[in-house]
């Protein structure tokens, strides 16, 4: 039973530590212009795809990685260029429905680049299991953890000691005020756009080892880190860490204890019971109404 246990929650936190990241892609956007992006489910889908491409170009590992980071944070910022800031000041369905149109754009691009078939990338560190307590852990699993633990120091860091970061802090709690003080808000906007993107891409990348990839991987990936964005309070940076892993153990719990069927409803069935009890989430994030 411990053995069983282990093992579901490991699997949770793996796959958990990735919507954390998509998670945290939805809160700095939501921070930096209040939109919801929904194209975010794409740059992890492109991150996993293009890691796949440039490995079987034969580029080195540490390549790979780079350019599957940059080329979507590179289309981030195409995305909010072409497709946000043409439209500044509209209203928050409309930016919604930009973004879905967005996500559709690079999903349609990839699966005609690329092709329809499901890809693999080799871990890491080789797949030789980590057996703790009867449970299997894979090597894989450790980097996914690992990074994802990285990223949100150094993202504490970022937003706490560095100049840029608290711009686009007070960006978040008043556009004006910043303005006003001479912060260039749409930098801000520039950099939340491809921070996200980089952010998604890279659990795209750390979880293709794991779960595989294909260009329709991004649809549940995005809606599932929607769902933690909001379940820890969106706006909320923690929130989005512990909303991520939070619905990555339920999920994991659920396949494993009642029927795989369920898993990908589980997330939903946690958002609704969670915004009908607590609607600001679980760490109340900023409550902000578009004038």
């Amino acid at each position: 039973m411990l053995a069983e246990f282990l093992q579901f929650l490991f699997s949770g936190i793996t796959v958990g530590a990735t919507y954390a990241l998509a998670a945290l892609g939805f809160t700095l956007i939501y921070n930096a212009s209040h939109v919801i992006n929904f194209a975010q489910g794409e740059f992890i889908m492109l991150g996993g795809m293009l890691a796949v491409f440039f490995a079987q170009m034969g580029l080195p590992l540490p390549a790979v990685l780079v350019l599957a980071i940059l080329v979507p944070a590179l289309v981030g910022v195409l995305v909010e260029k072409l497709a946000i800031e043409p439209v500044k000041g509209a209203e928050t369905v409309t930016l919604i429905i930009i973004t879905i149109g967005a996500s559709l754009v690079i999903r349609g691009l990839v699966q005609v680049w690329l092709g329809k078939n499901t890809f693999s990338l080799p871990a890491f560190s080789g797949d030789e299991p980590i057996h703790v307590l009867g449970a299997t852990l894979l090597p894989q699993s450790l980097w996914v953890l690992g990074v994802t633990a990285l990223v949100v120091v150094a993202l504490w860091y970022f937003f706490n000691r560095t100049l840029q970061g608290k711009a686009m802090l007070a960006t978040s709690f008043n556009r004006t005020a910043a303005e006003l003080v001479g912060i260039n808000t749409s930098w801000v906007l520039f950099m939340s756009f491809a921070m996200s993107a980089a952010l998604g891409a890279l659990g795209g990348i750390l979880i293709t080892p794991i779960t595989l990839t294909s260009y329709d991987v991004g649809i549940m990936l995005g809606l599932k880190g929607f769902v933690a964005a909001v379940v820890g309070g969106l706006g909320n940076g923690l929130g989005a860490v512990v909303g991520g892993l939070l619905v990555g153990i339920l999920e994991a719990m659920g396949a494993g204890y009642v029927s795989s069927a369920y898993k990908d409803a589980i997330p939903f069935v946690l958002i609704l019971l969670i915004l009908f009890f607590m609607p600001r989430g679980l760490f109340g994030g900023k409550s902000t109404d578009r004038v």
